[in-house]
This record gives C-alpha cells, structure tokens and sequence, in this order.
C-alpha cells in the first residue's frame, strides 16, 4: 500500500503537466503567436519537460492529420473544449453553431485570433452539417440537445464529442447507442474523471481489495444558497433564436436565468444536480463495480429553501431541487446520491465526492483534493494520493481529447463510450423519474424497463414540441 504522496512530487508533477499544457499551445499556435506571455525560458522549461514526461504527444504531429471539426453550442464550456482540441494539433475548424448570434460572434473571432482558422457561423446546426461537412463534431449544448444533434451529426458521417448527460431521457439516450452502432462511428462522452489520474488509481486501489469489501457507496455535492426571488422575463436579446434554443422541449418565456448558463436549473433543458453531478459519480461507481444495473431505485427532495417554482408570462425561478436523496440499490451494495443547495460545507471535511465503505476502512475519492484511504485501524495511516487536473477549471479534458482522436485513428473504443455513459446517465435520469413520481421503481436493466409500472414507463421519454421528432431507437 502506498503511503501518502509526498509535496515535492505532487509540485513536480503539477509543474510538468502545466508546461506540457504550454507545450500544446505554442505548438499548435500560428507563429504570430508565439509572441504570447511564456517566456522563452519557459519555453525551453516546456520542451523539457515534454520530452521527459511523455505524457501527452502532439495528435496529429506526425502525419499532419487534421480533421474538420465543428463545434455546436460555442459558449463556456463548448470552447473550453475547442481550445483542446485546437491546442492538440488535430483539427481544422471549420464551422461553429450557436443560437445566439453574439455568443457565436465572440466565439468565432477568438477562434480565429487563436488558430487562424476562419469557420463559418451557423445558428441552425442543420445548416451546419448539410454545408461545412465536418468530420468531427463537438456537442456542447443544453442536454435536452443532445440526443438529436449527436444523431443527425452520426449519420452525416461524423464523430462526435458529446458532453454528458447522453441525453435528457433514458429512451433518446438509448437511440443515441444505437445510432452510434449502426453508424460504426466513434462518440466520446465529456466523462472526463474516467481519464484523470487521481481517479484511474483510485478505482484501482479499490479494485484491488485495499478498501476490502464494499457494503455502501455515498456521492454527494454541497454548496451554498437561499431563498430564490423570481427573474423578471424579457423579450430575447437581439440576434438570439429563443425558439431554436427551446428546440424539442416546451417553449418558454425567455429569462436571463436560463440563458446564459443558468439552464442546468430548469428541468425543461436538463435534469438538475443529479443530472449534472450526478453523473460524474454514478459513473465512478459503475466504473468501479462489476455490477451494470441497480434493481431498484428511490429519491426525494424538493425546494423547501428556494422555494416553490415560479413560471408565468411576467416572471419565472428555477424549478429544479435544492436538495435531493437517491437511493441505487444493487445486489452487493448499496449507493445513495445527496446534494444540497445551502448551509455551505464548513462542518464537513469536503463538500463533493464520493465515499466507499467497506471492511477495511473508508474511502474517499475527491475532485481537487484527489484521494484518501481512511483505515478502520485508526493506528495505520490514511492513505492519499493528490489530484492532477487541468486549470483553471481543475478538469482532464486534455487526456479526453487525445483518448478521442487516437481511438479515431486506431478504430477503437473511446475510454467514455457511448454504451457505459448511456448506462450513467440512466442512472441519473431514473433517479429523477422517481422523484417526479413519489415513488421507488424496479429496473430490469437488461431490457431496459421498469417493472410493472406502466406510468413510471411512460416517463423514460418525453413528448417533443412540433415539428421536432422523437428519436428513434432502431
């Protein structure tokens, strides 16, 4: 069992990953841009320290391979990924989609400013495939998106990087897999804490037995808040598509606590912290057993600090839980889910991650603070192991990237599949299903149904806002 990682080393290997990173971004610059804020010392830092690590080579680098890429959805997040794939060396961009014209303007010129590409601007990502023809497309939208973009970009004869959640309900989110088979093309899912090293060696840790045997899995995220006071609607800022950015959900009055950013909180567009978090470490959990399905799942919560939703034509509030349980339960053990949206985390030693209990001790796998071994026999010491993440948003989406393109080039799967993220999302989706409904449910994951309950199967879809048509799953 190793002991805890010392400080020299966790700087040491931090210090090289930041250089690597500076690495990607001088060498996929135009050569206007070498003129940037690294110093040519650090340059020289940067190229050491790319040659001793070798950890991240330049995709592409070698044969010059680039491919025409697309990014749909051109915000905060949907250029984070950009910029990756840019820094890579790998990808040409070509076009980028956005229903609002200005966040698609910005976007485009700090594209062009960064890479010299010059890609054309869509608001409608239809256009997009028929006209630019990328051959692999980024996803970044709101969930409610995703299912239907990520089939039309596969049968365009695209790859495609989608963000998580698959979908925003279990069926269209089977119809993605099983676009994605008969299509033969690649999809990475944005399930980035598969790759981060923390979590590789810490799945691994457990897989080994150094927990013992796990009985009980506890994930939960925490943060801060109160009452919610109702945003005043407004007519969409010039050059926005609400009615596009309202697509196949319910078309609602236009609130600047929706767009930008606020969407994960409006169960129209996503399903709340358990559909956002949530995910992340159910498919922890998945990643961990052998078990692929729970047998039976219940949650409650509710809005008793925000408060009940509000939506009319004047004004509106979030409408997803502030607070929300949920119980997996499998075969050998048992995973609740919890999170809550007030009281801070300052009684608790962190406010995000996932606990495994088992006989040998607790284990805790964190996000920046990496991971900890806790042993039952308080006279061992704990064992931790730091994170490596990419900042400033403390994510791995490098190492996601080039998993992505090399399994393009290699023909094989992505380390995020398609299939296992289908079956993490599920988890968090059918959570909410029994919340929406007051009740646990059975689950036969085989077959994907829930046991004798007509109306709790009737919520693995939804219905869509015309002329958007459900997707199919054949």
């Amino acid at each position: 069992m190793q002991q805890e990682t010392s400080s020299a080393s966790t700087s040491e290997n931090a210090h090289n990953q930041s250089l690597i990173a500076d690495v990607l971004k001088l060498f996929s610059m135009k050569s206007h841009l070498i003129q940037s804020p690294v110093s040519r010392r650090r340059f020289i830092q940067s190229a050491a320290a790319f040659t001793a690590f070798g950890a991240i080579p330049i995709i592409g680098a070698e044969s010059g391979r680039k491919y025409r890429v697309a990014l749909i959805g051109s915000g905060w997040w949907g250029m984070n990924i950009l910029r990756e794939a840019m820094a890579s060396g790998s990808c040409h961009v070509v076009a980028m989609c956005d229903p609002s014209q200005q966040t698609l303007d910005v976007a485009a010129n700090q594209v062009t400013e960064a890479s010299g590409d010059q890609p054309k601007k869509y608001q409608d990502f239809r256009e997009l495939l028929d006209q630019a023809k990328p051959e692999i497309v980024i996803i970044a939208t709101p969930d409610h998106w995703h299912a239907l973009i990520t089939i039309a970009s596969l049968r365009a004869g695209a790859h495609v990087f989608v963000e998580k959640p698959t979908g925003h309900t279990v069926e269209e989110s089977r119809a993605m897999v099983e676009t994605t088979k008969a299509t033969g093309k690649v999809v990475q899912v944005g399930l980035h804490r598969r790759i981060g090293p923390h979590h590789v060696s810490g799945l691994k840790f457990l897989r080994s037995g150094g927990a013992g045997d796990i009985g009980m899995v506890r994930m939960f995220v925490n943060s801060r808040g109160g009452k919610e006071r109702p945003s005043p609607n407004s007519e969409p800022p010039e050059g926005m598509n609400w009615d596009l950015y309202c697509g196949p959900a319910p078309l609602r009055p236009y609130n600047g606590k929706i767009h930008p950013g606020g969407w994960r909180n409006f169960l129209a567009f996503a399903n709340g912290t358990l559909g956002d978090w949530g995910v992340h470490w159910l498919d922890q959990v998945l990643r961990w057993t052998d078990e692929k399905h729970p047998k039976r799942i219940y949650s409650t919560g509710g809005r008793p600090i925000q408060g009940k939703p509000v939506l009319n034509a004047t004004e509106q509030t979030t409408d997803a839980p502030d607070s929300q349980v949920a119980v997996y339960e499998f075969e050998s053990f048992t995973a609740t889910w919890e999170h809550r949206k007030f009281a801070g985390t300052g009684a608790e030693k962190t406010g995000v991650g996932c606990y495994f209990f088992g006989t040998k001790g607790t284990f805790h796998m964190g996000w920046r603070d990496g991971w900890t071994f806790y042993p039952a026999d308080e006279k061992n010491n704990p064992t931790h192991q730091e994170s490596e993440l990419q900042e400033p948003d403390g994510h791995n989406l490098t190492l996601l990237w080039k998993d992505f393109i090399t399994s393009i080039q290699d023909g094989k799967k992505p380390v995020a599949d398609v299939e296992s993220a289908h079956r993490s999302t599920s988890l968090s989706l059918l959570g909410m299903l029994s919340l929406k409904l007051g009740r646990s449910i059975r689950w036969d994951g085989e077959k994907e149904t829930i046991l004798d309950d007509p109306e709790a199967n009737r919520l693995l879809r939804r219905p869509y806002r015309a002329p958007w048509v459900y997707p199919t799953v054949a």
